[in-house]
């Protein structure tokens, strides 16, 4: 798990003043850092599910990010204590949210692909962010088990849709009709 930097919390101004090139996230102020580089099979599981939603999702309304790309879960007022992440996969369906930096509120959908490293903080710490922030939908994909976590927001907290692998073709609720293609998400292991 990536240790924060010093301890320290940070405001918003200070975190868009960081070099583009290094890659943190911040929660309630304290800084997290991105890196290693994901590996090879995230990287192909990323554009693959970037590759299925944008083909679905662009002419819906809806737009699709691939990280890094900042999100914002806190207003304004929180400005000195921000909570900023950076998910692998972001669905936007509310184009006043977006801004020239990312986007500001919760996502449509957010999708996570685990790491050793990342796997805790992702179904732990971002699960609670996520719900608490009202993120509409939240997948969790495992590239090693080949399962997709499907959880969507009720108004009060997350509810588990299911586990989805190789074989299924989980929907958005964003797209009704729209199925993500798994077998082809995960046709590499390792």
């Amino acid at each position: 798990m990536a240790l924060p930097k010093e301890y320290e919390r940070y405001s918003w101004g200070e975190y868009r003043s960081w070099p583009e090139e290094e890659r943190w996230e911040l929660i309630d102020g304290v800084a997290w850092d991105m890196s290693p580089a994901p590996s090879r099979n995230h990287q192909q599981i990323l554009v693959d599910i970037v590759s299925q939603f944008h083909m679905a999702f662009k002419d819906s309304g809806c737009e699709v990010f691939a990280a890094p790309f900042d999100v914002k879960l806190t207003e304004e007022d929180e400005d000195d204590a921000p909570t900023v992440v950076q998910p692998d996969v972001v669905l936007c369906c509310d184009e006043d949210k977006l801004t020239e930096w990312g986007m500001q509120g919760a996502p449509d959908l957010i999708v996570e692909i685990v790491s050793p490293a990342s796997g805790r903080k992702d179904r732990k710490q971002k699960f609670a962010l996520y719900e608490r922030y009202g993120v509409r939908e939240y997948w969790i994909v495992d590239p090693d088990e080949q399962v997709v976590e499907i959880y969507r927001h009720n108004g009060e907290r997350f509810e588990r849709m299911g586990a989805y692998g190789p074989e299924d073709r989980p929907g958005v609720s964003a797209l009704p009709g729209f199925e993500l293609d798994l077998s082809e998400t995960f046709r590499t292991k390792g």
